[in-house]
């Protein structure tokens, strides 16, 4: 099956041969297993020491009947060196709900047989450093809780289905983070300045509405949509960018302060009643604190983010969505009509009131959450998503070993292999205006939809370097310019 996707700027369609791929996944993972590879291969000398495997630390999870020794166990290599959720030492055993494994990352493992699968951050995952080749034994994880801007490779369908399973801020993943700068259902009940005192503010000069960023020029090009705002109505600008407003205090000034939610720097910006809340790259689910934080302090949340952000809202009356004006002034007439209206105003505010949230869905997830947000009772979702890898693993395994006893009557296990519903983010677009208003040096347009076709480029050439079974990743570029004369000849 042929499946086409994304037009490029010059035109010309880009074919997927789907089929092709995953057929070769699939028959190396079946018919060209551990057990009959050639195994020294796959075992490097002093990989591991039998010293090393009796002195492991053991990180305890839920617990299940696992009884095999460190030498028997599956072994999860973390390929991101900035990344390992374990401390000290680079190698522990875990005990999952239903086996346990061996988890390092100490990367001398990669070609061992009994490493099963590689956990990658999506941050820091590049085509020019995968782990070449790609063995038919192992799986590929993706954690990726940050911003689609860190790595639209992972964006595009080349880029995510390398991955068998993956922990996302997409609802869709096999792990999903969606909520992970939402604490607990309390966060959002909490106290707020009382609407009097924010009034009292208004009449003593604050504006509005806060705009507070420091991370200029993003995808979601929210600096421009801002600027154009600020011709209607009075926005309060801190941060470095479009910045029109002091602290009052040098310690506010400082980002770290910001970032730690600290207690005078959240009560400084709760008095302003309309927080904007834009995200810096626009994607399904990607939500952050720039949303929940408003929330939190009990200030109106001028949101453009995720376009299922409805779904997760504590009732359907909770934010004004950028989106739904058709243009900045009429977002501006909006909030000028609230900011006159107390009644209206505070109908925003309705789910801190007892019975104020609604919405089955968002408190349904939340108490289905296994992993917890700065809450020592529960897992964090590094050790939970491991723990999700090491489950699945030991299954495939099982099932493995099953389909080789009785290879008629028992067929193999399909490979699990994500898609774009797990991380897919659109081409970006200009947070005002057209495209092609945008004069040619404009430094949003080129940035990131270069750095969007860009990456697709850099995922087919990966997927095409696993194809023909590449040892050296630093032959990308070598791929990518064979694909690129290619497609000129056709076009």
């Amino acid at each position: 099956m042929e499946m086409q996707i994304t037009k490029e700027p010059a035109g010309c369609w880009r074919v997927l041969t789907l089929s092709l791929f995953w057929m070769h996944l699939s028959l190396s993972q079946g018919h060209l297993n551990q057990d009959t590879m050639e195994t020294d291969v796959f075992e490097p000398a002093s990989a591991f020491s039998d010293l090393e495997f009796g002195a492991l630390n053991t990180y305890t999870g839920p617990g299940n009947n696992d009884t095999r020794s460190n030498k028997e166990l599956p072994i999860i290599l973390w390929w991101s060196a900035s990344l390992f959720p374990h401390f000290p030492g680079q190698t522990e055993r875990i005990d999952c709900p239903r086996a346990s494994c061996l988890v390092t990352k100490n990367r001398k493992v990669q070609l061992h047989k009994r490493t099963k699968s590689i956990i990658f951050y999506g941050t820091d995952f590049r085509a020019y450093e995968a782990p070449l080749p790609r063995l038919p034994h192992q799986t590929w994880a993706l954690f990726h809780e940050e911003s689609p801007m860190n790595n639209y490779l992972l964006s595009h369908s080349p880029g995510i289905r390398l991955f068998n399973y993956t922990a996302t801020f997409r609802r869709e993943s096999d792990y999903p983070l969606s909520l992970q700068w939402l604490p607990s259902m309390d966060y959002l009940t909490g106290p707020a300045v009382s609407l009097q005192e924010k009034n009292r503010w208004r009449r003593d000069g604050l504006a509005p509405v806060l705009y507070m960023q420091s991370h200029c020029d993003v995808p979601s090009d929210r600096d421009r949509y801002v600027q154009e705002l600020m011709k209607y109505i009075q926005i309060d600008s801190y941060g470095k960018c479009l910045n029109n407003k002091k602290f009052p205090s040098q310690r506010l000034e400082d980002t770290s302060t910001a970032t730690m939610e600290d207690d005078e720097f959240m009560s400084f910006v709760s008095r302003y009643k309309f927080h904007l809340a834009l995200e810096n790259g626009i994607c399904s689910d990607y939500m952050t604190e720039k949303l929940w934080r408003p929330m939190y302090q009990g200030a109106v949340p001028v949101y453009r983010g995720s376009p299922s952000v409805l779904d997760w809202m504590p009732n359907n009356h909770s934010i004004v969505l950028i989106d739904d004006f058709p243009s900045p002034k009429d977002l501006a007439d909006f909030l000028l009509s609230l900011d006159r209206n107390d009644a209206e105003y505070l109908r925003y505010l309705k789910y801190k009131q007892p019975g104020g949230i609604t919405n089955h869905f968002l408190v349904d997830t939340m108490e289905r959450r296994e992993w917890g947000v700065n809450d020592m009772s529960k897992p964090n979702y590094l050790n939970g998503f491991e723990c999700l890898v090491c489950d699945q693993e030991n299954e495939r395994q099982v099932a493995e070993r099953a389909h080789k006893r009785a290879p008629l009557s028992v067929p193999p296990p399909e490979p699990r292999i994500a898609t774009n519903s797990h991380m897919g983010c659109p081409l970006p677009t200009p947070g005002y205006g057209k495209v092609e208003d945008l004069t040619e040096n404009d430094s949003w347009m080129q940035m990131w939809p270069q750095d969007y076709w860009q990456s697709l480029d850099q995922a087919e050439g990966l997927e095409a370097m696993i194809l023909h079974n590449e040892t050296d990743p630093g032959k990308l570029w070598d791929y990518i310019h064979d694909m690129m004369m290619k497609r000129g000849r056709r076009h």
